[in-house]
Parts: structure tokens; sequence; C-alpha cells
């Protein structure tokens, strides 16, 4: 087949509305073979990050720790191996922006340039139709779950943003466990053209009431951000909606702002674990620290002073980590505490051995999962945020 009919094939599949709303093994089906392509199949990453979950019920389903589609998944590149029927197959991330979806295979006798040409733009297309679909079609999102989730995780789920976002200058990344079984965190995470937004909530206590606060949080956090509002009127925002909605509820919370020209950090601490610094693979202690404010709700606790805002310049390749008290009250087989020491350990370890973002805290949170002797006391969320900006052109 020419490549000039290729595109041809390919422009009348993108131009058919019909196949917008098309189930997506069948456009998967339809998309490979507009580009000409033998064979591809599509994976879906599980909420936990564990497995890859075919689209098709003739694949099975694939560990990301454990497979060559896994490797691709954790380092976002390609790979290609010898299929077990002949030719080779080729593993390409499925990625919306920064967010990791899944990967897709492409089966082919052999590996051309053209075919990784078309296989980058399959997985392109693919990557976008799934983020359309999963906002409207649940069985995208059952794919991805292993077991039933509770209400009050279902109502936090629905206002949680892609895990990671970035574009030239940042990436924010996040993680939160138990996937099935949230009670009160929460996490926020936003770009504009000149600044990345992320926030960190704990509402206090483990079930719907607790969902409701941070849910309330996070909207209106959201609601005074769309208007122009700057940091101390986002925490302020808060602070209203939980005393006229929700009196009897509280919770703790990080808010921050980070200028993407000047790496300058803003942010605004409501009663919660002061964030951390790693800078040039070294925790660099109490950077962040700074007297925390009470937690939002109860702003009659301040007796009438504005609540702070703390500032701090980062440096290129700084990594700035948000998390809740999940994390480090967690504990280890031996039943001592994970510790902040641990926790700020590993994600040095996987600074230095060069792993991106999303990958060193799916790699922390499942330590975290994985050492313990008893199901987590507390939720335990993490957003890691990079700030490494392009280099400065010399004049």
């Amino acid at each position: 087949m020419t490549a000039e009919l290729n595109d041809e094939r390919l422009m009348g599949f993108l131009a058919d509305s019909a196949n917008r709303t098309l189930e997506l093994s069948r456009a998967v089906a339809r998309c490979t073979e507009a580009l000409g392509l033998q064979h591809a199949v599509a994976y879906l990453a599980d909420l936990q990050q564990r497995r890859l979950i075919p689209l098709t019920d003739i694949a099975s389903t694939l560990w990301i720790d454990d497979s060559l589609a896994g490797w691709t998944y954790r380092t976002q590149s390609l790979r290609v191996e010898e299929s077990g029927t002949g030719g080779v197959i080729a593993w390409f991330p499925l990625l919306d922006g920064a967010e990791r979806l899944g990967v897709l295979a492409v089966h082919t006798p052999a590996v051309t340039a053209a075919l990784l040409t078309r296989g980058k733009a399959l997985s392109t297309l693919l990557s976008m139709m799934i983020t359309s679909n999963r906002a409207y079609m649940d069985s995208v999102v059952r794919r991805t779950r292993t077991e039933p989730m509770r209400l009050p995780a279902e109502l936090l789920r629905a206002f949680l943003p892609p895990r990671t976002i970035g574009n030239g200058h940042v990436v924010s990344t996040a993680v939160l466990e138990p996937a099935y079984e949230l009670g009160g965190d929460a996490f926020d995470h936003c770009l504009t053209d000149t600044t990345l937004h992320a926030t960190v909530i704990d509402a206090m206590g483990h079930n719907l009431a607790s969902g409701l606060t941070s849910a309330v949080s996070l909207a209106a956090c959201r609601n005074a951000r769309r208007t122009g509002e700057d940091l101390p009127e986002l925490v302020d925002s808060v602070d209203q909606a939980l005393a006229e909605w929700l009196p009897d509820q509280f919770c703790t919370a990080v808010l921050t702002q980070l200028d993407l020209a000047t790496g300058v950090l803003r942010w605004s601490n409501s009663g919660h674990p002061a964030p951390l610094l790693i800078r040039d693979q070294q925790l660099v202690a109490d950077a962040l620290e700074g007297d925390p404010d009470p937690p939002m709700g109860l702003r009659f606790l301040l007796a009438g002073r504005p609540r702070q805002i703390h500032e701090y310049a980062l440096q290129p390749g700084d990594r700035v980590l948000l998390y809740t008290d999940g994390v480090t009250e967690a504990r280890t087989r031996d039943g001592n505490l994970f510790g902040l020491e641990r926790f700020a350990d590993h994600v040095i370890r996987a600074t230095a051995a060069g792993e991106l973002a999303p990958e060193s805290l799916r790699r922390l949170i499942h330590a975290i999962l994985d050492t313990r002797t008893s199901r987590l006391q507390d939720d335990a969320t993490i957003l890691l945020l990079e700030w490494n900006p392009p280099p400065v052109p010399e004049s």
C-alpha cells in the first residue's frame, strides 16, 4: 500500500465524525488499518500503575515491573522485541502530554522508518481518543480498575486532575493511596502561561464527610484561581467555603505557586507537613520550613491576622515534595515508621538514577505499600514538582 493511499485513508478516518464515538478497541483496529499497519493492541495502566490491561480480551495483562511493555511505560520510550509468532513487536508509549496512559503494541514483519513514524502517529491519535473517551465511557474506567471502589474514593477521584502535567519548564506529578478506599486526601495542579499551581489537601477523618471537605476545598480553590485571585485569596476562599457549607469540617493543606520563568516558589501552609526540597541529590534540611497556620476551615484561630505566604527561590533541577502524613506514618515490615528520612532518601536515589519524576513516585508509593505489615492507617498522597527550565541562550 502506498504512502499516499495510507494518508488518504487516515484523513478519511479523521474526517468521519462517526469514528469519534467508536468503542476504543474498534477505534484501535480502524486506526491501525487506516495507517496501513498490520496489527496493534493498546494497553492501559491500571489505577495503581502495576499492570498494563489490554483494551481487547484476546491479549493478556502485562506487569509494568516485569515486561518490556512495562519498560516502555516506565521510561516513556520505544522498545522492540521479537514476536513469538514471527516478526517483531514495537512498543510505543501512550502519552497525553506529560501523563502516562499506557502502551501500544504494533505487530509488524520488520522495523522500518515508515513503521516507526506511523506507529508514533497511531499512539498520538489513540492517546487523544483515550483521554476523550474516559471522560464519558465507563468501559474505559472499568478497564483500569482491579477491584470495587468505595463511595468516598469515587467522589474524590471525580475531582482529581491527571496524575502528571508539565511543559518545557516544569513537571508536576502525584500519587494517591489507598486507590480504592480514599477518605480525605486530594491533590490538584494546573498550568498557566506563567505559573504552576500545586496543592495537597488532607481533610480530617476517613469517610464521606472527609471526601466532601476535600472536594469543596478543591472547588473553592479552583474557583478563586480561575478568577485571577492571588495565593492569599485562594486560601481565604477555602476558609469561607468551609465555614459556609461545612462548618464542622476542616482540612490541612499546602497551596503553592511556582513562577516558571524565575523559579520563585510561594506557598501557604495550613497546619500541614512542610514541603521538602531535594537539590543536587541531597535533602536541603528546613529549606521550606516555616510556622504553619491553622488548618483551613478554622480561620478563627488566626486571631484576625492574615495567613502567612512563604517564598523561596528554586534552582534548575530542584525537586519539591508535598505530602500528607500518611506517607511518613506508614509502617515497614519490622513495624517501624516509614519516616521522613526513608521517604527523602528514596527520591534522592531515584533522582541520582535519572528516573523520570512520574516513575520516581510510582516506585516510591509501591515501596510504601509493599513493605507495610497492615493496611495504611491513613491516606498517603505525594506530589512532586520539578523545575527544570530550558537553558538561557548565550548572548
